[in-house]
């Protein structure tokens, strides 16, 4: 597979079950190493690091967003997004200043001191965006993150993800959905581990949904 994601970009990774996308995730991800070829993440060989290294460009570089959330219960909006500086040697006041920066930033300044079980599930993903993208990584993996949000809401989380691409964040959406695909400036299609097409789609038509109250 041959794959560039160049800085700016906001495109699809689309394809059924079993085609390779989780796959994809977890190597560009840094989660797992590959077996062959090489992998590229900001200017750094992913093979060649060690795994101390390897942990500190995943945590100054890459951002995750996910279909469960995966929120600390109990705990407020505001430390769960500073979660995402934990490794940045920064001092926890500066932590949360920054978390709470980023929650307005996704529009829930509002919201600081909610936990888990106060929030919506459109609620919810904003709080994981904002704990992706507090980092400021290279590039932001969004898997499935309208998989557990109903349509409304999904809406507008997608529409979130292009207001932060167009403040510069690199953005790589992984999905099932070819209607989500077919609305991002580039759709990449796999299947069985194998770049099938990569296309760039027309501008899409500002959703009505955007608006939506999560």
């Amino acid at each position: 597979m041959d794959l560039t994601v160049r800085e700016g970009e906001l495109l699809a990774i689309v394809g059924p079950s079993g085609s390779g996308k989780s796959t994809l995730l977890h190597i560009v991800g840094t989660l797992d190493r590959p077996t062959a070829g090489s992998v590229h993440i900001a200017g750094h060989d992913v093979a060649a690091l060690t795994d101390r290294r390897l942990s500190a460009l995943r945590a100054q570089h890459v951002g995750f967003v996910f279909q469960a959330f995966h929120l600390v219960p109990g705990v407020s909006a505001r430390d769960n997004v500073a979660e995402g500086l934990l490794y940045s040697g920064l001092p926890r006041s500066v932590r949360r200043r920054k978390a709470a920066e980023a929650l307005d930033r996704v529009g829930l300044a509002d919201r600081l001191d909610h936990r888990p079980h106060q929030l919506s599930g459109g609620q919810k993903q904003r709080v994981a965006i904002a704990r992706a993208v507090v980092g400021e990584p290279a590039l932001l993996l969004a898997d499935e993150p309208t998989g557990a949000l109903d349509s409304a809401s999904g809406a507008a989380v997608m529409e979130l993800l292009r207001d932060l691409n167009r403040e510069g964040a690199t953005i790589a959406v992984i999905t099932h959905d070819t209607e989500i695909a077919g609305s991002l400036p580039r759709a990449v299609r796999i299947r069985d581990g194998e770049v099938v097409a990569d296309v760039r789609n027309p501008p899409a038509v500002p959703s009505t949904a955007a608006g939506a109250e999560l």
